[in-house]
């Protein structure tokens, strides 16, 4: 799995950190996402996917 995000689209609402701290999080000034893992390992893939359903403006998912 690959992740892209379009900070341009993000609401910094926040919903995709809840979903998978472990591949997204918050700038602090201004809440936008930052991408940490853009190849998550598998066992990340259901809460990259959950992310991505709350916030399909913003992240992409493409198979690797």
């Amino acid at each position: 799995m690959k992740v892209t995000v379009d900070e341009d689209k993000c609401c910094a609402a926040g919903s995709c950190v809840l979903a998978a701290p472990d591949v997204f999080d918050q700038r602090d000034e201004d809440g936008i996402v930052v991408l940490l893992d853009a190849e998550p390992a598998e066992d990340q893939h259901a809460a990259v996917r959950d992310a991505a359903a709350v916030c399909p403006a913003a992240i992409a998912l493409s198979d690797v």
